[in-house]
């Protein structure tokens, strides 16, 4: 029996490149060889696509990009071809592709973009579908399904572009609204970046241009004084959550550095919790999952208050999968080791990959 071919995408013209080159080296590790073939295509910063022949080891370096055996990529939108076009030698190749796992976070990748051309290309791919990956990459939309479906998250307001007009006029109303402190971040961005606290007018204003710098619509959320909370979310018609995981952040926020860099921020699994508050919290994870429309995978972050109330603050449908990321440290707490968590993923994209979006 053949295997099946899988091609992984990874790094993208997004702030969040350099995360997707270690996700992507994680899961290619992973990626039961017995089963699947792997074909790897790397996307550089200036958004040029490669087939990359070479080895794991390079690849979260940023190394594979100057391996002299990478050729020119284009994934075909024409469904005749089902695969990857190569350019070696002046000669197109077809490379044929059964399913795909985007690992790309970010803009092009957990936006619903690449998702978009993998609908038209008709192949079969791990995560989300077109609206559910936009609706949550844009917090301003999550915030509003989430509302209206009875899923609680924290007070906010949104900024768009035009508005730097009247930034300041803009940035007076929602301060009478929130009160400091409060959160400002670009609408469509993960990782934290590009995320401020703001404790007054100046920094308000301040944090704003910044937020704008990453995205042309950004977000302003009261500050939740808590607990931050993760729950992992698998599947299509029937998803579950996993066990509650708790961040206690070395830093004053769970800021990029705080993520990926700084090595004293602490994962919990699983978080202190009374039972009947984990069940909860696991509960509502599933409700927010499928309100948004995700399929697959997704990790859904909550703030638990001091007052015991339970707010969802996102929701990562392409979740860092890093050997130190919640999402997969959260599922191997469940028993799902890390080829086994892979394999379903893609096993379960190919199942339904008549899926309508």
């Amino acid at each position: 029996m053949s295997k099946i071919r899988v091609a992984v995408l990874f790094g993208g013209a997004s702030s969040e490149h350099d995360i997707s080159l270690k996700s992507a080296a994680f899961i290619i590790d992973n990626i039961p060889r017995d089963k699947y073939d792997v074909v790897c295509i790397g996307i550089t910063k200036k958004g040029r696509w490669l087939y990359y022949p070479g080895g794991v080891a390079s690849i979260p370096s940023g190394e594979w990009e100057r391996d002299p055996d990478c050729t020119s990529a284009i994934l075909s939108p024409d469904p005749i071809h089902r695969g990857i076009v190569t350019n070696e030698n002046g000669n197109a190749t077809v490379r044929k592709i059964d399913v795909v796992f985007p690992v790309l976070h970010g803009r092009n990748g957990e936006d619903g973009t690449i998702q978009g051309l993998l609908e038209m290309a008709r192949i079969p791919y791990v995560g989300c579908g077109v609206l559910a990956s936009a609706a949550c990459m844009d917090k301003a939309t999550t915030h509003m399904i989430l509302d209206y479906n009875g899923v609680r998250t924290a007070r906010w307001h949104s900024l768009l572009d035009y508005e730097m007009n009247h930034l300041t006029e803009k940035c007076r109303e929602i301060a009478a609204d929130l009160g400091f402190p409060m959160f400002v971040k670009p609408a469509n961005a993960g990782s934290s970046i590009g995320v401020s606290r703001v404790e007054n007018e100046e920094q308000l204003i301040e944090g704003v241009k910044q937020a704008f710098y990453h995205d042309d619509k950004v977000i302003i959320e009261e500050e939740i004084v808590g607990r931050e909370l993760e729950v992992a979310v698998f599947g299509y018609d029937a998803p579950f959550a996993s066990f509650v995981g708790e961040i206690e952040s070395c830093k004053q926020f769970y800021d990029f550095d705080a993520k990926y860099n700084l090595p004293d921020s602490k994962l919990s699994i699983p978080a202190d919790l009374p039972i009947e508050l984990s069940r909860e919290i696991q509960k509502t994870a599933v409700k927010a999952y499928k309100a948004m429309g995700c399929k697959g995978l997704s990790r859904v972050d909550f703030f638990l208050t001091n007052k015991g109330e339970i707010l969802v603050n996102e929701i990562n449908t392409m979740p860092g999968f890093t050997s130190i990321s919640m999402y997969p440290k959260l599922m191997q707490h469940l028993g799902m080791e890390p080829h086994y968590l892979i394999d379903k993923l893609i096993e379960q994209a190919i199942d339904n990959n008549d899926r309508v979006v």
